[in-house]
Protein backbone atom coordinates (compact mmCIF):
# COMPACT_ATOMS: atom_id res chain seq x y z
CA UNK A 1 0.00 0.00 0.00
CA UNK A 2 1.48 3.62 -0.79
CA UNK A 3 1.88 6.08 1.62
CA UNK A 4 -0.17 9.21 1.17
CA UNK A 5 2.10 12.30 2.81
CA UNK A 6 -1.30 14.26 3.58
CA UNK A 7 -0.97 16.89 6.33
CA UNK A 8 -4.39 16.87 8.63
CA UNK A 9 -4.54 20.36 7.83
CA UNK A 10 -4.87 19.25 3.87
CA UNK A 11 -7.26 16.46 4.86
CA UNK A 12 -9.30 19.40 6.19
CA UNK A 13 -8.97 21.81 3.62
CA UNK A 14 -9.80 18.54 1.28
CA UNK A 15 -12.96 18.17 2.99
CA UNK A 16 -14.03 21.26 2.86
CA UNK A 17 -13.89 22.09 -0.76
CA UNK A 18 -16.03 18.75 -1.32
CA UNK A 19 -17.99 19.28 1.20
CA UNK A 20 -17.46 16.75 3.33
CA UNK A 21 -17.81 16.34 6.96
CA UNK A 22 -14.86 13.46 7.36
CA UNK A 23 -12.93 10.76 5.47
CA UNK A 24 -15.69 7.92 6.40
CA UNK A 25 -18.60 10.34 3.96
CA UNK A 26 -16.10 8.99 0.88
CA UNK A 27 -17.03 5.66 1.87
CA UNK A 28 -20.66 5.94 2.85
CA UNK A 29 -22.05 3.76 0.29
CA UNK A 30 -20.46 0.48 2.00
CA UNK A 31 -22.62 -0.93 3.93
CA UNK A 32 -21.59 -0.77 7.90
CA UNK A 33 -21.98 -4.46 8.17
CA UNK A 34 -19.21 -5.05 5.92
CA UNK A 35 -16.82 -2.62 7.69
CA UNK A 36 -14.64 -3.09 10.41
CA UNK A 37 -14.56 -1.96 13.96
CA UNK A 38 -10.73 -1.52 15.03
CA UNK A 39 -11.63 -1.12 18.17
CA UNK A 40 -13.65 -4.23 18.79
CA UNK A 41 -12.95 -6.63 15.78
CA UNK A 42 -11.28 -9.73 16.53
CA UNK A 43 -9.30 -12.78 15.33
CA UNK A 44 -8.04 -11.75 11.34
CA UNK A 45 -9.63 -8.89 11.71
CA UNK A 46 -8.04 -7.40 14.57
CA UNK A 47 -5.77 -4.75 13.15
CA UNK A 48 -5.38 -2.74 16.64
CA UNK A 49 -4.16 1.04 16.01
CA UNK A 50 -0.45 1.88 16.10
CA UNK A 51 0.30 -1.94 14.87
CA UNK A 52 4.09 -1.84 13.42
CA UNK A 53 3.94 -1.93 8.90
CA UNK A 54 5.88 -5.64 9.25
CA UNK A 55 2.90 -7.07 11.47
CA UNK A 56 0.37 -5.34 9.60
CA UNK A 57 1.48 -7.11 6.35
CA UNK A 58 1.79 -10.70 7.92
CA UNK A 59 -1.64 -10.48 9.21
CA UNK A 60 -3.20 -9.66 5.80
CA UNK A 61 -1.04 -12.26 3.96
CA UNK A 62 -2.39 -15.22 6.78
CA UNK A 63 -5.87 -13.77 5.48
CA UNK A 64 -4.91 -14.34 1.91
CA UNK A 65 -3.45 -17.64 2.44
CA UNK A 66 -7.06 -18.28 3.66
CA UNK A 67 -8.76 -17.96 -0.08
CA UNK A 68 -5.90 -21.14 -0.96
CA UNK A 69 -4.32 -21.87 -4.29
CA UNK A 70 -7.42 -24.25 -6.12
CA UNK A 71 -5.80 -27.42 -8.66
CA UNK A 72 -7.52 -24.92 -11.56
CA UNK A 73 -8.85 -27.50 -14.81
CA UNK A 74 -11.07 -24.80 -16.25
CA UNK A 75 -10.43 -22.91 -19.20
CA UNK A 76 -13.10 -21.17 -21.92
CA UNK A 77 -11.35 -18.35 -22.99
CA UNK A 78 -8.96 -17.76 -19.87
CA UNK A 79 -5.91 -20.17 -19.07
CA UNK A 80 -3.26 -20.56 -16.54
CA UNK A 81 -0.09 -20.65 -17.57
CA UNK A 82 3.35 -20.43 -16.41
CA UNK A 83 4.94 -17.11 -16.20
CA UNK A 84 8.82 -16.62 -16.32
CA UNK A 85 9.28 -14.19 -12.96
CA UNK A 86 11.66 -11.96 -14.67
CA UNK A 87 8.39 -10.55 -17.08
CA UNK A 88 6.55 -8.43 -14.17
CA UNK A 89 10.09 -7.33 -12.80
CA UNK A 90 10.72 -5.43 -16.30
CA UNK A 91 6.68 -4.81 -16.71
CA UNK A 92 6.46 -3.27 -13.48
CA UNK A 93 9.52 -0.96 -14.08
CA UNK A 94 8.12 2.57 -13.77
CA UNK A 95 8.76 3.26 -17.32
CA UNK A 96 6.75 0.83 -18.53
CA UNK A 97 4.11 0.79 -15.55
CA UNK A 98 2.09 3.56 -16.40
CA UNK A 99 2.30 3.15 -20.10
CA UNK A 100 -0.48 4.78 -22.12
CA UNK A 101 -0.95 5.07 -25.65
CA UNK A 102 0.83 8.16 -25.99
CA UNK A 103 -0.67 11.41 -27.16
CA UNK A 104 2.65 13.24 -28.06
CA UNK A 105 4.28 10.23 -29.78
CA UNK A 106 7.56 11.60 -31.19
CA UNK A 107 7.99 12.02 -27.29
CA UNK A 108 7.16 8.43 -26.46
CA UNK A 109 10.10 6.57 -28.15
CA UNK A 110 10.35 3.76 -26.00
CA UNK A 111 6.38 3.30 -25.50
CA UNK A 112 6.02 3.07 -29.36
CA UNK A 113 9.13 0.69 -29.82
CA UNK A 114 7.32 -1.67 -27.13
CA UNK A 115 3.88 -1.64 -28.87
CA UNK A 116 5.88 -1.91 -32.59
CA UNK A 117 7.45 -5.03 -31.36
CA UNK A 118 4.07 -6.39 -29.81
CA UNK A 119 2.28 -5.56 -33.50
CA UNK A 120 5.19 -7.25 -35.12
CA UNK A 121 4.83 -10.30 -33.08
CA UNK A 122 1.56 -10.82 -33.62
CA UNK A 123 1.61 -10.30 -37.15
CA UNK A 124 4.26 -12.73 -37.31
CA UNK A 125 2.10 -15.52 -34.80
CA UNK A 126 -0.61 -15.29 -36.86
CA UNK A 127 0.96 -14.60 -40.80
CA UNK A 128 -1.10 -11.27 -41.00
CA UNK A 129 0.55 -8.57 -42.73
CA UNK A 130 -0.24 -6.15 -39.93
CA UNK A 131 -1.57 -5.64 -36.41
CA UNK A 132 -2.63 -3.28 -34.46
CA UNK A 133 -2.06 -1.55 -30.92
CA UNK A 134 -4.33 -3.80 -29.38
CA UNK A 135 -7.52 -4.05 -27.47
CA UNK A 136 -9.89 -4.31 -25.02
CA UNK A 137 -10.07 -8.05 -24.69
CA UNK A 138 -10.60 -10.47 -27.18
CA UNK A 139 -14.43 -10.89 -26.84
CA UNK A 140 -14.61 -6.43 -27.72
CA UNK A 141 -11.86 -7.58 -30.23
CA UNK A 142 -14.12 -9.95 -32.27
CA UNK A 143 -16.82 -7.17 -32.61
CA UNK A 144 -14.22 -4.71 -33.75
CA UNK A 145 -13.56 -7.64 -36.46
CA UNK A 146 -17.43 -8.23 -37.57
CA UNK A 147 -17.73 -4.12 -37.58
CA UNK A 148 -14.26 -4.25 -40.26
CA UNK A 149 -15.77 -7.18 -41.55
CA UNK A 150 -19.22 -5.45 -42.82
CA UNK A 151 -17.29 -2.27 -43.81
CA UNK A 152 -14.49 -3.71 -45.50
CA UNK A 153 -16.48 -6.42 -47.58
CA UNK A 154 -18.66 -3.97 -49.56
CA UNK A 155 -18.81 -6.18 -52.54
CA UNK A 156 -21.21 -8.46 -50.62
CA UNK A 157 -23.66 -5.56 -49.77
CA UNK A 158 -24.18 -7.70 -46.44
CA UNK A 159 -24.34 -7.37 -43.11
CA UNK A 160 -24.75 -10.74 -42.25
CA UNK A 161 -22.16 -12.95 -40.66
CA UNK A 162 -22.22 -16.29 -39.93
CA UNK A 163 -21.60 -16.81 -36.12
CA UNK A 164 -20.84 -20.61 -35.25
CA UNK A 165 -22.29 -22.34 -32.30
CA UNK A 166 -18.70 -23.02 -31.37
CA UNK A 167 -17.61 -19.69 -30.62
CA UNK A 168 -17.21 -19.07 -26.75
CA UNK A 169 -21.26 -18.02 -25.89
CA UNK A 170 -19.02 -15.19 -23.86
CA UNK A 171 -17.51 -13.75 -26.95
CA UNK A 172 -20.68 -13.84 -28.75
CA UNK A 173 -22.81 -12.15 -26.20
CA UNK A 174 -20.88 -9.23 -26.59
CA UNK A 175 -20.47 -9.11 -29.96
CA UNK A 176 -23.97 -9.40 -29.84
CA UNK A 177 -24.46 -6.68 -27.69
CA UNK A 178 -22.17 -4.26 -30.01
CA UNK A 179 -23.46 -5.00 -33.28
CA UNK A 180 -27.33 -5.69 -32.97
CA UNK A 181 -28.11 -1.63 -33.56
CA UNK A 182 -26.16 -1.13 -36.06
CA UNK A 183 -28.75 -3.14 -38.61
CA UNK A 184 -25.78 -6.68 -38.56
CA UNK A 185 -27.26 -10.01 -38.19
CA UNK A 186 -25.29 -12.70 -36.33
CA UNK A 187 -26.35 -15.68 -38.35
CA UNK A 188 -25.76 -19.20 -35.70
CA UNK A 189 -24.63 -22.07 -37.36
CA UNK A 190 -24.94 -25.17 -35.59
CA UNK A 191 -22.13 -27.85 -34.45
CA UNK A 192 -21.93 -31.12 -35.30
CA UNK A 193 -22.80 -33.49 -32.76
CA UNK A 194 -20.68 -35.89 -32.93
CA UNK A 195 -17.25 -33.59 -33.43
CA UNK A 196 -18.09 -30.74 -31.92
CA UNK A 197 -17.20 -28.59 -35.28
CA UNK A 198 -19.00 -26.51 -37.73
CA UNK A 199 -21.66 -28.30 -39.57
CA UNK A 200 -21.06 -26.97 -42.95
CA UNK A 201 -24.05 -28.35 -44.60
CA UNK A 202 -25.93 -25.66 -41.89
CA UNK A 203 -23.79 -22.90 -43.17
CA UNK A 204 -24.81 -23.96 -46.33
CA UNK A 205 -28.39 -23.53 -45.63
CA UNK A 206 -27.98 -20.22 -44.48
CA UNK A 207 -27.35 -19.01 -47.72
CA UNK A 208 -31.11 -19.04 -48.73
CA UNK A 209 -32.69 -16.94 -51.51
CA UNK A 210 -28.84 -16.17 -52.89
CA UNK A 211 -28.56 -14.03 -50.14
CA UNK A 212 -24.69 -13.15 -48.66
CA UNK A 213 -22.95 -12.99 -45.84
CA UNK A 214 -20.27 -10.54 -44.75
CA UNK A 215 -18.04 -12.81 -43.02
CA UNK A 216 -17.73 -16.50 -41.50
CA UNK A 217 -16.02 -16.56 -38.19
CA UNK A 218 -13.55 -19.52 -37.50
CA UNK A 219 -12.48 -20.46 -34.04
CA UNK A 220 -8.91 -22.25 -34.17
CA UNK A 221 -9.64 -24.32 -31.42
CA UNK A 222 -13.09 -23.58 -30.67
CA UNK A 223 -14.70 -23.38 -27.62
CA UNK A 224 -14.98 -27.06 -27.36
CA UNK A 225 -11.52 -27.77 -28.02
CA UNK A 226 -12.40 -28.69 -30.90
CA UNK A 227 -10.10 -28.40 -33.84
CA UNK A 228 -11.85 -26.58 -36.80
CA UNK A 229 -11.82 -27.77 -40.65
CA UNK A 230 -10.09 -24.39 -41.41
CA UNK A 231 -8.74 -24.71 -45.11
CA UNK A 232 -12.44 -26.11 -46.22
CA UNK A 233 -13.95 -23.55 -44.25
CA UNK A 234 -12.11 -20.82 -45.39
CA UNK A 235 -12.09 -21.73 -49.33
CA UNK A 236 -16.04 -21.95 -48.92
CA UNK A 237 -16.80 -18.88 -47.27
CA UNK A 238 -14.33 -17.09 -49.98
CA UNK A 239 -16.02 -19.24 -52.73
CA UNK A 240 -19.47 -17.60 -51.55
CA UNK A 241 -18.17 -13.92 -51.20
CA UNK A 242 -17.67 -13.72 -47.83
CA UNK A 243 -14.62 -12.55 -45.71
CA UNK A 244 -12.90 -14.74 -43.21
CA UNK A 245 -12.66 -13.45 -39.74
CA UNK A 246 -9.89 -16.34 -37.47
CA UNK A 247 -10.74 -16.38 -33.61
CA UNK A 248 -7.73 -18.23 -32.61
CA UNK A 249 -5.57 -18.83 -29.40
CA UNK A 250 -2.19 -17.59 -29.81
CA UNK A 251 -0.64 -20.52 -27.92
CA UNK A 252 -2.13 -22.41 -29.85
CA UNK A 253 -0.76 -20.92 -33.08
CA UNK A 254 3.02 -22.03 -32.00
CA UNK A 255 2.03 -25.30 -33.35
CA UNK A 256 -1.57 -25.03 -35.59
CA UNK A 257 -1.23 -23.40 -39.06
CA UNK A 258 -1.78 -19.37 -38.85
CA UNK A 259 -4.45 -17.65 -39.82
CA UNK A 260 -2.88 -16.27 -42.79
CA UNK A 261 -2.29 -19.61 -44.31
CA UNK A 262 -6.21 -20.56 -44.20
CA UNK A 263 -6.75 -22.61 -47.48
CA UNK A 264 -5.99 -21.00 -50.54
CA UNK A 265 -5.51 -16.87 -49.71
CA UNK A 266 -5.68 -17.05 -45.91
CA UNK A 267 -8.16 -15.67 -43.11
CA UNK A 268 -8.59 -11.91 -44.14
CA UNK A 269 -8.67 -10.62 -40.16
CA UNK A 270 -7.41 -12.81 -37.05
CA UNK A 271 -8.35 -11.88 -33.60
CA UNK A 272 -8.21 -13.33 -30.28
CA UNK A 273 -7.55 -13.13 -26.66
CA UNK A 274 -3.75 -12.37 -25.58
CA UNK A 275 -4.06 -12.96 -22.08
CA UNK A 276 -2.29 -16.88 -22.27
CA UNK A 277 0.39 -15.00 -23.39
CA UNK A 278 2.02 -13.75 -19.95
CA UNK A 279 -0.68 -12.20 -18.41
CA UNK A 280 -2.28 -13.77 -14.65
CA UNK A 281 -5.95 -15.39 -14.01
CA UNK A 282 -6.93 -12.67 -11.52
CA UNK A 283 -10.70 -12.62 -10.48
CA UNK A 284 -12.05 -11.84 -14.13
CA UNK A 285 -9.11 -9.72 -15.35
CA UNK A 286 -7.00 -8.13 -16.95
CA UNK A 287 -7.46 -9.29 -20.75
CA UNK A 288 -5.77 -7.86 -23.86
CA UNK A 289 -7.19 -8.51 -27.38
CA UNK A 290 -5.16 -8.53 -30.67
CA UNK A 291 -6.26 -7.83 -34.50
CA UNK A 292 -4.40 -8.45 -37.30
CA UNK A 293 -4.87 -8.46 -40.82
CA UNK A 294 -4.53 -8.35 -44.74
CA UNK A 295 -2.88 -5.26 -46.01
CA UNK A 296 -5.89 -4.85 -48.33
CA UNK A 297 -8.32 -4.07 -45.12
CA UNK A 298 -5.78 -2.06 -43.47
CA UNK A 299 -8.10 1.45 -43.72
CA UNK A 300 -10.26 -0.49 -42.00
CA UNK A 301 -8.52 -1.60 -38.81
CA UNK A 302 -10.07 -0.33 -35.84
CA UNK A 303 -7.38 1.55 -33.26
CA UNK A 304 -4.11 2.70 -34.12
CA UNK A 305 -0.75 1.72 -35.11
CA UNK A 306 2.51 2.20 -34.60
CA UNK A 307 5.12 2.71 -37.40
CA UNK A 308 8.89 2.58 -37.95
CA UNK A 309 10.51 4.96 -40.10
CA UNK A 310 14.28 7.17 -40.24
CA UNK A 311 14.45 10.63 -39.00
CA UNK A 312 16.04 13.73 -40.74
CA UNK A 313 19.71 12.11 -39.45
CA UNK A 314 18.95 8.50 -40.86
CA UNK A 315 18.14 7.33 -37.22
CA UNK A 316 15.35 4.84 -36.59
CA UNK A 317 12.29 6.26 -34.95
CA UNK A 318 8.62 5.12 -34.20
CA UNK A 319 5.68 6.77 -34.70
CA UNK A 320 1.44 6.65 -34.41
CA UNK A 321 0.02 5.59 -38.26
CA UNK A 322 -3.11 5.89 -39.63
CA UNK A 323 -4.44 7.24 -36.73
CA UNK A 324 -7.84 8.79 -37.67
CA UNK A 325 -8.61 12.08 -36.36
CA UNK A 326 -12.15 11.19 -36.14
CA UNK A 327 -11.54 8.75 -33.37
CA UNK A 328 -10.72 12.13 -31.26
CA UNK A 329 -12.78 14.60 -32.66
CA UNK A 330 -16.08 13.27 -34.77
CA UNK A 331 -16.73 10.38 -33.12
CA UNK A 332 -20.07 9.19 -34.84
CA UNK A 333 -17.49 9.33 -38.21
CA UNK A 334 -14.77 6.86 -36.37
CA UNK A 335 -13.96 3.71 -37.56
CA UNK A 336 -13.60 2.77 -34.27
CA UNK A 337 -13.63 4.77 -31.06
CA UNK A 338 -10.45 2.20 -29.83
CA UNK A 339 -8.35 5.45 -28.78
CA UNK A 340 -5.79 3.57 -26.44
CA UNK A 341 -4.50 0.42 -25.90
CA UNK A 342 -4.12 -1.64 -23.46
CA UNK A 343 -0.08 -0.66 -22.62
CA UNK A 344 0.92 -2.49 -19.96
CA UNK A 345 -0.52 -5.76 -20.84
CA UNK A 346 0.67 -5.31 -24.46
CA UNK A 347 4.27 -5.11 -22.58
CA UNK A 348 4.01 -7.95 -20.86
CA UNK A 349 2.93 -9.85 -24.02
CA UNK A 350 5.95 -8.90 -25.77
CA UNK A 351 8.09 -9.79 -22.54
CA UNK A 352 6.59 -12.97 -22.86
CA UNK A 353 6.85 -13.80 -26.30
CA UNK A 354 10.76 -12.37 -26.18
CA UNK A 355 11.76 -14.82 -23.44
CA UNK A 356 10.66 -17.69 -24.86
CA UNK A 357 11.11 -17.23 -28.13
CA UNK A 358 9.84 -19.55 -30.91
CA UNK A 359 10.68 -22.86 -30.04
CA UNK A 360 9.90 -22.19 -26.03
CA UNK A 361 6.33 -21.10 -27.03
CA UNK A 362 6.36 -24.60 -28.97
CA UNK A 363 7.74 -26.29 -26.16
CA UNK A 364 4.78 -25.01 -24.00
CA UNK A 365 2.30 -25.81 -26.46
CA UNK A 366 3.35 -29.17 -26.86
CA UNK A 367 3.62 -29.95 -23.46
CA UNK A 368 -0.20 -28.06 -23.39
CA UNK A 369 -1.39 -30.68 -25.74
CA UNK A 370 1.01 -33.62 -24.07
CA UNK A 371 -0.67 -33.34 -20.78
CA UNK A 372 -4.03 -32.98 -22.06
CA UNK A 373 -3.55 -36.19 -23.34
CA UNK A 374 -2.78 -37.93 -20.76
CA UNK A 375 -5.80 -36.86 -18.91
CA UNK A 376 -7.50 -38.33 -21.63
CA UNK A 377 -6.03 -41.08 -21.60
CA UNK A 378 -6.90 -41.72 -17.59
CA UNK A 379 -10.41 -40.83 -17.58
CA UNK A 380 -10.95 -43.21 -20.34
CA UNK A 381 -10.96 -45.42 -17.46
CA UNK A 382 -14.16 -44.69 -16.78
CA UNK A 383 -17.34 -46.17 -18.30
CA UNK A 384 -19.40 -42.75 -16.60
CA UNK A 385 -17.37 -40.58 -19.07
CA UNK A 386 -17.67 -40.40 -22.39
CA UNK A 387 -16.13 -37.58 -24.51
CA UNK A 388 -19.10 -36.72 -27.35
CA UNK A 389 -16.65 -34.62 -29.30
CA UNK A 390 -13.90 -36.65 -29.54
CA UNK A 391 -10.05 -36.32 -28.06
CA UNK A 392 -8.61 -34.50 -30.99
CA UNK A 393 -8.26 -31.18 -29.59
CA UNK A 394 -5.47 -28.73 -28.41
CA UNK A 395 -5.57 -28.42 -24.67
CA UNK A 396 -9.77 -28.52 -23.89
CA UNK A 397 -11.96 -30.96 -24.20
CA UNK A 398 -15.41 -32.14 -23.58
CA UNK A 399 -16.83 -35.07 -21.23
CA UNK A 400 -19.91 -35.96 -20.96
CA UNK A 401 -21.15 -37.66 -17.54
CA UNK A 402 -23.81 -39.87 -16.49
CA UNK A 403 -24.71 -37.33 -13.02
CA UNK A 404 -24.98 -33.76 -12.19
CA UNK A 405 -22.57 -31.40 -13.57
CA UNK A 406 -23.28 -29.06 -10.40
CA UNK A 407 -23.19 -31.63 -7.84
CA UNK A 408 -19.90 -33.39 -9.53
CA UNK A 409 -18.60 -29.42 -9.42
CA UNK A 410 -19.32 -29.16 -5.78
CA UNK A 411 -17.63 -31.87 -4.75
CA UNK A 412 -14.68 -30.93 -6.70
CA UNK A 413 -14.54 -27.74 -5.05
CA UNK A 414 -14.49 -29.56 -1.54
CA UNK A 415 -11.05 -30.89 -2.82
CA UNK A 416 -9.97 -27.78 -3.23
CA UNK A 417 -10.19 -28.06 -7.58
CA UNK A 418 -11.68 -25.85 -9.84
CA UNK A 419 -12.97 -28.66 -12.15
CA UNK A 420 -13.95 -26.91 -15.49
CA UNK A 421 -16.91 -25.55 -17.04
CA UNK A 422 -20.52 -26.24 -17.03
CA UNK A 423 -21.63 -25.96 -20.55
CA UNK A 424 -25.63 -27.67 -19.44
CA UNK A 425 -25.89 -24.46 -17.83
CA UNK A 426 -24.67 -21.51 -20.67
CA UNK A 427 -27.08 -19.77 -22.38
CA UNK A 428 -26.72 -17.80 -25.26
CA UNK A 429 -29.66 -15.34 -26.59
CA UNK A 430 -31.86 -17.41 -24.98
CA UNK A 431 -30.45 -20.79 -26.39
CA UNK A 432 -28.93 -23.56 -23.62
CA UNK A 433 -27.35 -26.55 -23.78
CA UNK A 434 -30.21 -29.40 -23.14
CA UNK A 435 -29.45 -29.78 -19.37
CA UNK A 436 -29.40 -33.22 -19.35
CA UNK A 437 -26.29 -33.69 -21.65
CA UNK A 438 -24.26 -33.11 -18.53
CA UNK A 439 -21.25 -31.85 -20.49
CA UNK A 440 -18.19 -30.52 -18.72
CA UNK A 441 -15.00 -28.47 -20.54
CA UNK A 442 -11.84 -29.64 -19.08
CA UNK A 443 -8.94 -27.82 -19.95
CA UNK A 444 -5.04 -28.95 -19.25
CA UNK A 445 -2.33 -26.66 -19.69
CA UNK A 446 1.61 -27.09 -19.40
CA UNK A 447 1.50 -25.98 -15.11
CA UNK A 448 -0.09 -29.83 -14.58
CA UNK A 449 2.25 -32.50 -13.20
CA UNK A 450 1.51 -36.44 -13.76
CA UNK A 451 0.69 -36.48 -10.11
CA UNK A 452 -2.02 -33.65 -10.32
CA UNK A 453 -3.53 -35.26 -13.41
CA UNK A 454 -3.95 -38.34 -11.89
CA UNK A 455 -5.33 -37.07 -8.50
CA UNK A 456 -7.77 -34.49 -10.65
CA UNK A 457 -8.65 -38.34 -12.52
CA UNK A 458 -9.11 -40.15 -9.47
CA UNK A 459 -11.01 -38.10 -7.62
CA UNK A 460 -13.27 -37.06 -10.70
CA UNK A 461 -13.66 -40.63 -11.71
CA UNK A 462 -14.51 -41.33 -7.67
CA UNK A 463 -16.87 -38.39 -7.73
CA UNK A 464 -19.14 -39.18 -10.25
CA UNK A 465 -19.29 -43.19 -9.10
CA UNK A 466 -20.47 -42.41 -5.85
CA UNK A 467 -22.95 -39.60 -6.83
CA UNK A 468 -24.38 -42.19 -9.36
CA UNK A 469 -24.85 -44.91 -6.78
CA UNK A 470 -26.06 -42.68 -4.12
CA UNK A 471 -28.71 -41.67 -7.13
CA UNK A 472 -29.29 -45.28 -7.76
CA UNK A 473 -30.16 -46.36 -4.38
CA UNK A 474 -32.57 -43.72 -3.93
CA UNK A 475 -34.40 -44.51 -7.13
CA UNK A 476 -34.60 -48.12 -5.87
CA UNK A 477 -36.20 -46.64 -2.01
CA UNK A 478 -38.57 -44.80 -3.84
Amino acid sequence: MPYIPHTPNEVEEMLRVIGAESIDDLFDEIPQELRIDLEKSTGLNAIPLGKSEMAVQRQLSEKAMLDGTPLCFAGGGAYEHHIPAALWEVATRGEFYSAYTPYQAEASQGTLQVIYEFQSMIANLTAMDVSNASLYDGASGLAEAVLMAVRANRKAKSKRILMPESVSPVYRQVVETIVKNQGITLELIAIDQTTGTINQEHAQQQLHNDETFAALVIPQPNYFGSLEEVHQLTDWAHKQGGLVIAQVNPTALALLEAPGNWGENGADIAVGEAQPLGIPLSSGGPYIGFIACKQKLVRQLPGRIVGRTVDLDDKPGFTLTLQAREQHIRRSKATSNICTNQGLMATAVTLYLSFLGTDGLQKVAASCVANTQKLITLLEKSPEIKFPFGKTVFHEFVVQLDVSVDSVLERLAEEDIVGGINLSAQQVAGQSVDANKNQLLICVTETKTEEELRFFSETLIAICSEISSLSNSEGELS
